[in-house]
């Protein structure tokens, strides 16, 4: 329901409605956003939301409904309009002359003059350098635009904006383009422009971005109004059901890969950049058959280059082999008759030829073959049959598109034909370059599951994302690319974010590797805490012998070793320096204190605070009982340490000394009379005992060394 009109919002769009021919893009649709905020308009590729803002922005006129800025009833009929009601739009597609600098551009049609024929370029560039120290707008006002980053065109079309005074500041798929850092910059540029009283309205996707960035969300979902929603306490989950109308796996599930023989093997490539550079620098990798292999690196190191030889577009050294083939320094065509697609990074430049209609773009690789141009003509029925199914399969909209111009397609229905028409070529290879750039949770979540359908039936997918979450969510692999080379590749599901971080900036690889260990360290070790909660009730009780309450390792080493476990565990504990006690006892102070009050769990805290007690209080000469102490069975010192009130706790500790001396001695004996039955009648040779003993100190020495680097896990996750 719209709001009543009101000064305090700084736009209200009421009714508005959009026909083109008898399609219907808006059906009665309301848009109210508050002064000074920022609000997100979400919605489906498709479901009106661009088409909403150029009503606003003035390039479309609505059939019906009415426009309101701040209160008062306006008449946008074209954009020079809407810049007079203080209204800029940044476009998804950057509308800039690449051969101007970034002055030029930013000034362009609303030059300062000297005199009656003269630019006074001088105060033009003073005035963009006014605006770009006011809010933080980081550019270079006198470079080429061809010859700046892609967030840096954004900031200039930003720049734009603002130099004809916008107070309201349209986004559309702002961060599409972008990478995680230059995303973060645009975020922190939004909050500036938020303080100084600017309103910005954002056309996303991406519901992480709407939780970190809007105050409000409104929702479109097929051309017709959902609804209005605070960001503030929804989850993504809800805003993807809302926008899809139904629930939507952001995570797609895949069982694990098969792979088969090698289809892409990259030997030793150098690729040279614009400059003459080598961008890509001695890389190796391969891809095999049924496996995705995500490329995961920050823009601009190499990754453009790379494609562009594995596509023969540019000249190469090294090798690139298809199916055994060598095909680099050829063209591309080569590489497409021998079994290789590409979902191309820039549909626009590369994807599709926008004055064709969808049909010819649908049948773009295979107009040439028999099957579409018997005899040399294009066989349109068989074309237009194609395209029709391939626009129902792949939900491309609206449904009867295919006679129309694909440049009048929105971006995401552009990017599902050109994914279409890749994959129905039926590769040995499929490269998929940023696949789902400007596409809807629902339509990613589509993607995701036909890059694994295909990876199924054994095609090998390359696929190159700067989208974080989709390399380590779809990829079997994973290969960091960092200055031109191969960082770094691991498998799925054995890195974290951080990690990933790391090395895609250059990172060393040890690093990456200690990461991933203390990684795996802290999932065992919070199974073993899992694993040592679950067995107390059960050995207080009598249900299990009181070896299987001990933590798993230990327990381990006992029923493999037990003959000489004990006296092998006292001859290693007389070997540990007091200084390593000492170091133990001030790592582990602080949970002491905080299983006392209740902060860790506390099977935990019971085993640590015995060590603590003896590493404290005991004689230096006493510190050799430090390591057998700790393989005491967990469930008895967990029984004594539960009957003691925390307000004893101090004295308890102290009578607990020789209690567990005791039962350190006590078991050393019972193990050593079971070893003596156990031996044969000759008993073993000196040479033999001292052999076993020297192998089982090192075996506890290494034992010790883990349950040191687990406790040191558990500290750090407290």
């Amino acid at each position: 329901m719209a709001a009543e009109v009101s000064s305090k919002y700084a736009v209200q769009m009421h009714g508005i409605t959009k026909r083109f021919g008898s399609f219907y893009a808006l059906t009665d649709v309301d848009l109210d956003v508050e002064r000074g905020t920022i609000h997100s308009i979400l919605g489906e590729n498709g479901a009106g939301k661009s088409t909403l803002m150029n009503v606003l922005y003035g390039l479309y006129q609505a059939d019906e409904g009415e426009i309101y800025i701040n209160g008062k009833k306006v008449n946008i009929k074209n954009p020079t309009a809407a810049i007079e009601n203080g209204i800029g739009m940044v476009h998804q597609h950057f509308m800039l002359v690449e051969n101007f600098t970034v002055t030029q551009n930013i000034v362009l049609g609303s030059e300062p003059t000297r005199g009656p024929i003269g630019l006074n370029m001088r105060k033009a560039r003073q005035n963009v350098l006014d605006i770009v120290n006011k809010y933080g707008l980081d550019v270079e006002p006198d470079k080429l635009v061809r010859d700046i980053s892609v967030g840096m065109q954004q900031r200039v079309e930003i720049l734009k904006a603002l130099y004809r005074g916008a107070e309201i500041l349209i986004l559309d798929e702002p961060t599409a383009v972008l990478t995680e850092q230059e995303i973060d910059e645009l975020l922190a540029i939004m909050k500036n422009l938020i303080r100084d009283g600017k309103t910005i309205i954002i056309i996303t996707h991406k519901l992480k971005e709407i939780q970190a960035s809007s105050d409000e969300c409104t929702i479109i979902r097929r051309g017709q109004y959902i609804g209005t929603v605070p960001v503030e306490g929804i989850t993504e989950d809800e805003l993807a059901t809302m926008m899809v109308g139904h629930a939507v796996k952001l995570v797609v599930d895949k069982t694990p890969s098969k792979p088969g023989e090698v289809v892409l093997d990259i030997q030793n490539l150098y690729v040279k950049n614009e400059q003459g550079i080598n961008a890509v620098k001695d890389l190796n990798l391969q891809v095999r058959a049924g496996e995705i292999v995500g490329i995961a690196g920050i823009d601009g190191n190499g990754q453009h280059e790379l494609m562009e030889a594995v596509n023969n577009l540019k000249k190469c050294k090294g090798k690139i082999i298809l199916c055994g083939e060598q095909i680099q320094n050829k063209n591309p065509k080569y590489g497409i008759d021998r079994g290789m697609a590409t979902i191309p990074a820039d549909r626009h430049k590369d994807g599709l030829v926008l004055g064709f209609t969808v049909y010819e773009n649908t049948i773009m690789q295979k107009y040439r073959t028999d099957e579409f141009s018997p005899g040399g003509r294009i066989n349109r029925k068989k074309m237009r049959s194609f395209a029709e199914e391939l626009i129902k399969a792949y939900d491309v909209r609206p449904e009867d598109c295919g006679p129309k111009l694909a440049g009048g397609l929105s971006g995401g229905n552009q990017q599902k034909i050109i994914i279409g028409r890749e994959i129905a070529q039926q590769p040995k290879l499929l490269i998929a370059i940023q696949p789902t750039r400007g596409l809807d949770v629902g339509a990613i979540e589509n993607v995701h599951k036909m890059l694994i359908h295909e990876r199924d039936k054994g095609v090998a997918v390359l696929l190159i994302s700067y989208e974080l979450d989709e390399v380590m969510n779809v990829s079997d692999r994973i290969a960091v690319i960092y200055d031109g080379h191969i960082q770094q590749i691991f498998e799925h599901g054995t890195v974290d974010n951080r990690t990933l971080g790391r090395v895609m900036a250059g990172g060393e690889v040890e690093d990456a590797e200690l990461a991933m260990i203390r990684k795996q360290q802290e999932a065992e070790a919070a199974a073993e805490a899992a694993s040592v909660k679950q067995a107390v009730p059960q050995a207080e009780a009598g249900e299990i012998p009181e070896a299987e309450a001990e933590p798993e390792e230990i327990a381990e080493v006992k029923a493999e070793e037990a003959p000489e476990a004990e006296a092998a565990a006292l001859a290693a504990a007389e070997e540990i320096p007091e200084a390593a006690a000492e170091e133990a006892v001030a790592g582990e102070a602080a949970e002491a204190e905080e299983a006392e009050a209740g902060e860790i769990p506390e099977a935990e805290a019971e085993a640590e605070e015995i060590q603590e007690v003896k590493a404290e209080e005991v004689p230096e000469a006493e510190a050799a009982a430090l390591a057998p102490a700790e393989e005491i069975p967990e469930a008895e010192a967990e029984e004594e340490a539960e009957e003691l009130p925390e307000a004893e706790a101090e004295e308890a500790e102290a009578e607990e000394i020789p209690e567990a001396e005791a039962e350190v001695e006590e078991a050393a004996a019972e193990e050593a009379s079971e070893a003596a039955e156990d031996t044969s009648p000759q008993g073993p040779s000196m040479e033999q005992m001292q052999n076993t003993l020297a192998q089982m100190q090192q075996s506890l020495a290494d034992l010790q060394k883990q349950i040191e680097e687990m406790q040191k896990a558990l500290a750090g996750r407290q």
